[in-house]
């Protein structure tokens, strides 16, 4: 594939969820070629939204038309008034519910963390619907201390006064996933997660209540079997990627995930940890392979 990542305009979407929740994902158009292609839908992780995307999503664009979802209580989607529904099959059915609204039948998936969870659920549910996906650091295992981790962090922090205090708070917290950041990666990694308030504060772009559902014995969709899930996606094209440093999707698993499907591919990306960007070369030379190999109609 080319390397010209020449960046497109994308449109903004607005659904409602079954619940009547406003929800916003981005449209990227593609090319005029890729006409009947499946698109590509982006789903982010827990704390992300449709920004964790935006140098991936303009590349992939050159291709064929790409969608980025942001979940319920991320981004521009709104909040929920129940904080229960902030689990992985809502976000199901939050999705079906803009596939539907656009008419996708049949679509390609790039799921970060809780995005691949949410890719695997879909695969599970809407059988022959994926015709292809990526898992970012994602998979059936994970491991119980980076879930504690994230269980620590998520809907705590306060608000910082400066983008540039922010990306220092933030470099601070998550030194071990980026070790070889510089303070200029963090300023670029705290704007796509972190935003200005009205009174001129910089907090984390999402609910703090999304974290409810992870307090609750069990919660979150916790203790479910994901391997039938995962094994729905068998007989696409599948890439499976790793941060060599994730302290959520252990090479095992990975190797595990690699060997249960003979058409997944394993890519381990050096020196990060959870999760890849997909902005480092060896994440995006995978991924432009990977696109390659989707069905052209």
């Amino acid at each position: 594939m080319g390397r010209d990542d020449s960046r497109r305009e994308w449109a903004d979407h607005y659904w409602w969820s079954h619940d009547g929740v406003r929800l916003h994902a981005r449209v990227y158009s593609g090319p005029d070629s890729s006409a009947g292609a499946p698109p590509v839908l982006c789903m982010p992780g827990l704390a992300r939204n449709a920004r964790d995307f935006e140098g991936l999503a303009p590349h992939v664009a050159q291709y064929r038309q790409v969608i980025v979802v942001e979940f319920r209580g991320r981004g521009e989607s709104a909040y929920a008034k129940d904080p229960m529904t902030y689990v992985p099959l809502t976000y199901v059915q939050d999705v079906v519910a803009l596939l539907d609204e656009l008419g996708i039948d049949r679509f390609a998936t790039i799921g970060t963390s809780l995005g691949g969870l949410v890719s695997m659920l879909m695969a599970a549910s809407l059988p022959g619907r994926i015709v292809g996906a990526v898992l970012n650091d994602v998979g059936p295992e994970l491991q119980a201390a980076g879930l504690d981790r994230i269980r620590d962090y998520i809907g705590a922090g306060g608000s910082q006064p400066t983008w540039m205090h922010a990306a220092r708070t933030f470099a601070e917290l998550n030194a071990a996933i980026y070790p070889s950041y510089s303070i200029h990666d963090w300023l670029r990694l705290t704007k796509r997660t972190h935003k200005l308030t009205p009174e001129g504060r910089i907090v984390t772009d999402y609910d703090k209540q999304i974290a409810a559902p992870l307090r609750v014995p069990n919660g979150g969709d916790a203790g479910i079997d994901l391997w039938p899930a995962y094994r729905a996606l068998g007989g696409i094209p599948l890439l499976v990627l790793r941060g060599a440093l994730s302290d959520i999707l252990a090479r095992s698993a990975a190797e595990k995930m690699a060997a249960e499907l003979p058409g997944a591919r394993l890519v381990e990306v050096p020196g990060v940890g959870h999760a890849p960007t997909m902005d480092e070369p060896e994440a995006r030379a995978a991924i432009d392979a990977w696109v390659a190999s989707l069905p052209p109609a």
